[in-house]
């Protein structure tokens, strides 16, 4: 398996054609130097990399220099290092401007994303590119976001009726993550996660912030990871790494600038004041929390006692991906009110949200979707169909027909 077809090709040849510059962005090793080389050397577009620290000084000393050294078409890779190269970017852009002239990679980290917002305002679109989707590893062509109207699931059952999936792949799937390397079997998960943390902290960590104690930092991603799926907790999580809360919410925001966490926010809209504010954190790649959280196997994570947060983590990451790959924000939200009543997702899309809950379950029932109800609380809105999502072998319907159960098994592996 040399290379695997990603879906966000689509949206950044889309993006090309309309921008002068476009980033992708996302965490270490998800692919998108791959992706972008593979993408630009049919057109002779020549490649950079500020990884190698003779050309990052070449950039920090004489940026001016370099770009008129640097001609567009040109991709330059890992510009998290140079981020000032971004205002001189600007000035070459606006010199002669047109589409498809500069191809950009960085880790989506801290400044970032601030410099390039700000300095390539109007100039460039975004790509954020995540461990490879469970689509994307088995060589779907379907690309939809996943919005789960009676329209996309009739239409995705259609596309997926000749193939058949087990519970069993699903919890491999989860444990094994979706990083390139792990799926390409290039390197064992214990040992590309091993090396995955020593770069991220070397080359991320201690190259662009200040952390005192990398040592406790590993920790504090090794806490985070045990409470993916849950509410955060920055006093908590404080506590158990003995740093400040400060501390907690600093490094917590570098993990999600880093792309390795994801901060789904309550819904607040049109609803009564007693609901939570508080987001809920996600691992963006299971297989990096299951090594952070030390599960030694499929089986033993599906009989464990954090199977329901790592199956909830799958289903929601997919989703997210789903939407990235097309180069668009996920609008998801969950719903949770003080009585610690909650619906686990809501999907928006034209002033209607689909309410969606995430069961690891086979045998879904009325139990299950007993939550949903909840939804008609929200006003001004249109409530859609709601959904399970769980580990069932084919849609069946709940409640008389007003919930409909959806096989992850088929979905999402």
């Amino acid at each position: 398996m040399d290379f695997i077809s990603r879906h966000a090709e689509s949206a950044i040849k889309r993006l090309a054609d309309s921008y002068p510059a476009v980033l992708v962005t996302g965490a270490r090793q998800t692919g998108k130097t791959t992706l972008l080389k593979k993408m630009t050397d049919s057109f002779s577009v020549p490649y950079i990399t500020f990884d190698d620290p003779m050309e990052e000084a070449s950039a920090k000393n004489d940026p001016k220099t370099f770009i008129e050294f640097h001609p567009e078409p040109y991709v330059f890779d890992e510009v998290q290092y140079v981020p000032d190269l971004f205002r001189h970017l600007k000035i070459e852009i606006d010199k002669n401007r047109h589409s498809g002239m500069y191809f950009l990679t960085g880790s989506q980290q801290f400044a970032l994303m601030e410099k390039a917002t700000e300095s390539l305002s109007g100039r460039v679109g975004i790509v954020q590119l995540y461990p490879l989707s469970a689509r994307e590893i088995r060589n779907d062509s379907f690309r939809k976001n996943f919005i789960p109207s009676k329209e996309y699931i009739l239409e995705r059952n259609k596309s997926l009726q000749k193939k058949s999936f087990s519970v069993q792949e699903t919890w491999k799937r989860i444990f094994l993550g979706g990083y390139p390397e792990v799926i390409k079997g290039v390197v064992s998960p214990k040992d590309f996660y091993a090396g995955y943390l020593k770069t991220y902290i070397e080359r991320d960590i201690r190259r662009l912030t200040q952390v005192a104690d990398e040592t406790q930092f590993i920790q504090f991603i090794s806490v985070a990871a045990a409470r993916t799926g849950q509410l955060v907790n920055y006093g908590d999580m404080a506590k158990e790494c003995g740093i400040s809360e400060v501390t907690a919410k600093k490094w917590l925001s570098l993990l999600v600038t880093s792309g390795i966490v994801f901060l789904l926010r309550p819904y607040s809209a049109n609803v009564e004041k007693r609901v939570v504010k508080t987001p809920k954190l996600y691992f963006m790649d299971t297989g990096l929390a299951a090594y952070l959280t030390r599960w030694t196997s499929p089986e033993v994570m599906q009989s464990g006692a954090m199977s329901g947060m790592f199956f909830e983590t799958y289903v929601v990451s997919e989703i997210i991906k789903s939407f990235t790959n097309n180069g668009e924000d996920a609008p998801i939200y969950f719903y949770r009110d003080k009585d610690k009543v909650e619906i686990d997702l809501l999907i928006e899309e034209n002033n209607t949200l689909h309410p969606v809950e995430i069961k690891k379950t086979a045998a879904p029932n009325s139990e299950d979707a007993k939550n949903l109800y909840i939804a008609s609380r929200i006003k001004n809105v249109k409530i859609g169909q709601s959904v399970i999502l769980c580990n069932t072998d084919k849609v069946v319907s709940v409640q008389k027909g007003d919930v409909t159960a959806l096989s992850i098994p088929v979905e999402f592996v």
